[in-house]
């Protein structure tokens, strides 16, 4: 029995959650980003390893959206946790 199922999600940056996601994805998981949506495909042939894989598949999104949310954009200055600059004459 073959098994497949797909989740599409929303993201202000799906790319960059996209590629997060890339190094965990499994042979049995493709994911891209088109516009604003990360779509994943997961497939197999057992039940539980599919349940299993949607299962990481979404602690890893968790996580990838969190890193997105503070990663900052091409073009964009990162972010300081060092405090303010000073100009020193």
């Amino acid at each position: 029995m073959k098994i497949e199922g797909s989740i599409t999600t929303m993201h202000p940056r799906a790319g960059c959650v996209a590629k997060a996601l890339a190094p965990d994805n499994l042979s049995s998981m493709e994911t891209r980003a088109e516009g604003d949506l990360v779509m994943t495909i997961i497939t197999g042939t057992q039940v539980r390893s599919v349940i299993a894989s949607v299962d990481d598949y979404l602690m890893n999104l968790a996580i990838a959206e969190d890193a997105c949310s503070v990663t900052p954009q091409t073009g964009e200055d990162r972010p300081s946790c060092a405090g303010p600059k000073i100009n020193s004459r």
